[in-house]
């Protein structure tokens, strides 16, 4: 007898093949049957008219502190997600010294707005080395797998001490080869890779570049030499050359990426956006791409499946009024009393006064007074806005003042309401150049930040959208096949890390599942909660449509509410498929 059959499901199998519709048995942790009359079960899930895929397999997450006290790991796991990778972008907390702890802290939460007090709080610590780290995770058990990878900017402080959070400090000789022989124990413990960040926009808390920023060609491929070394692992990076207008800097960042692919031998996927002063960029990047993988190497560039969106309002870390001194003096004051204080006519006519009269350029500026780019969150989420919608769109309608405009939408559901402002993958006004992106070959679908800008951007949500976005509801361009969009979160971004044995509904595969209404799945309206430990906030992003998530047999998730079983594991390195 199984321990679960689904019956009558329209299978969208993770390969990419046409969908059917058939009976799926479960025994264990995996599948052992898919087709029909395949047997009696202890449980049956009657799924006629529901859509049965692989649950989501998220190879760009930021859980690194939250897995040592958070077993549900939501949003991912109320978002179809059954397995994620952390350690990205060359942060994380392994390897660490005691005395690294703090300066850890203040990184992430600088470069990832994670509250520093809920991670000094949450965190028991208990590792120094890598395999340590493993070790601690693994006595922990989650709704989803975890893998994770080696951050450089923490292994380039293990090694230097202080000197290493200095970007401008070159490592020595010696020092690349203790990390690369640190790399190499890493990887032989079970990391799934290793991971750098080469931008200006990662900062600690204090506002201090990260220590890897500038970090030297004989470093980095130093590093990266532990994984031909070992024949294991992946690279994950961070990039300016995505953004920057420095042809100089664009152009050395292009010739280290390249060897990088052709030296390491070995997986290396990068982040891959598009900025509004350089739109075309992705295009160039894409192209360079192809060329190495033409080469012999394996590159993919990892895209978001929509824009990379900053929230901004009264509770956000991203606020308008944060320009004004006269808000800034309410920090202090708990919520309900400053939205008492900011609806009094005399500081409302202070506060717009003050926001008229500092002047902000780049990103500030948007969250300033980008009116064109800010957009009301609404029920179902609209992803694709167009211009009518937006702050300035209601203006000139209604025959008010932008700011004006602005300010009463912020104070609307007693000041929790939040706009939406797409600062990356929209400098043209739709989603055209993501469709470009999402559909390369040579690209994956990654960047959904899960567990990171806590108070500021809700990303953990993007393979819900892929779902109901690209394949059901859009209105302004082509839409893509369900086929093609589960295959790419599914096979395609477990097979980039390894993970064999997940992310296809066949005999012999992980049941990991995900049991979909196809015709309500849709990402809810970003709200703020406090759950984080010491009291803090962040943004929860809850979906519905998904009737089940299945993981390793289990049910984890019933129609968005998370359920007692908690069967993920840290998974070590990369997975094989036992064929049954």
């Amino acid at each position: 007898m199984h321990d679960l059959v689904i019956t009558g499901a329209t299978v969208v199998d993770g390969t990419g093949a046409p969908q059917r519709v058939a009976d799926v048995a479960i025994s264990g942790e995996r599948i052992v049957g898919v087709g029909a009359d395949l047997g009696r079960a202890k449980r049956t899930i009657e799924a006629e008219g529901l859509a049965l895929t692989p649950g989501w397999v998220d190879i760009h997450t930021h859980y690194d502190g939250q897995i040592t006290w958070d077993d549900q790991l939501a949003p991912s796991s109320t978002n179809g997600v059954t397995s994620i990778v952390v350690g990205n972008c060359g942060v994380g907390f392994a390897p660490a010294r005691p005395d690294r702890h703090d300066w850890l802290i203040s990184l992430l939460e600088g470069v990832e707005d994670i509250p520093g007090t809920a991670l000094a709080e949450g965190m028991s610590w208990g590792w120094e080395s890598f395999s340590e780290y493993l070790d601690v995770l693994d006595q922990r058990t989650w709704t989803v797998d975890v893998g994770t990878q080696v951050p450089h900017a923490a292994l380039r402080t293990y090694v230097m001490g202080e000197r290493g959070a200095d970007h401008t400090v070159r490592a020595n000789a010696d020092e690349i080869d203790e990390m690369r022989r640190h790399c190499v124990d890493s990887l032989k413990a079970g990391a799934l890779g290793f991971t750098t960040s080469r931008t200006w926009a990662h900062r600690t808390s204090l506002g201090d570049s990260i220590g890897t920023l500038s970090a030297s060609t004989d470093e980095v491929l130093g590093v990266m030499s532990a994984l031909k070394e070992t024949n294991l692992g992946v690279i994950q990076l961070i990039s300016d050359v995505y953004q920057s207008t420095d042809p100089e800097l664009v152009a050395a960042e292009l010739s280290l990426l390249s060897r990088i692919a052709l030296e390491a031998q070995r997986p290396l996927s990068f982040t891959v956006q598009q900025n509004d002063d350089a739109p075309d960029r992705y295009r160039e990047i894409l192209s360079a791409i192809a060329g190495w993988n033409q080469a012999g190497a394996n590159v993919k560039a990892q895209v978001g499946v929509r824009p990379i969106g900053v929230l901004i309002g009264l509770h956000a870390t991203a606020n308008p009024l944060n320009f004004c001194p006269t808000f800034r003096a309410m920090r202090s004051l708990s919520r309900p009393e400053r939205l008492a204080r900011i609806q009094q006519p005399d500081v409302r006519e202070t506060l717009l006064r003050e926001h008229a009269a500092v002047s902000v350029h780049g990103f500030p500026a948007i969250i300033h007074s980008g009116y064109s780019r800010m957009y009301p969150l609404a029920e179902p989420v609209d992803y694709e806005p167009t211009p009518e919608r937006s702050v300035a769109g209601i203006a000139a309608s209604s025959g008010r003042a932008p700011i004006d405009v602005l300010f009463d939408l912020m104070l609307e559901a007693s000041g929790s309401r939040l706009l939406y402002i797409p600062l990356m993958n929209y400098a043209r006004g739709s989603l055209d150049d993501v469709l470009e992106m999402i559909t390369s070959p040579h690209s994956l679908f990654g960047l959904s930040d899960a567990g990171a800008h806590c108070n500021a951007i809700s990303d953990g949500s993007f393979p819900t959208t892929a779902i109901s976005h690209w394949t059901r509801d859009r209105t302004r361009g082509p839409k893509l096949p369900i086929e093609q969009i589960v295959h790419n979160q599914t096979q395609r971004t477990a097979t980039h890390v390894g993970w064999l044995d997940r992310g296809v509904i066949a005999p012999g595969y992980l049941a990991d599942l995900n049991v979909i209404d196809l015709a309500t799945i849709s990402a809810r309206a970003p709200r703020s909660v406090a759950d984080l430990p010491a009291g803090g906030t962040r943004l929860l992003q809850d979906a519905i449509g998904y009737r089940y998530t299945v993981k390793r047999g289990q049910i984890t998730v019933e129609d968005g509410v998370v359920g007692e079983a908690r069967p993920g594991r840290l998974q070590r390195g990369a997975k094989a498929l036992t064929r049954l």
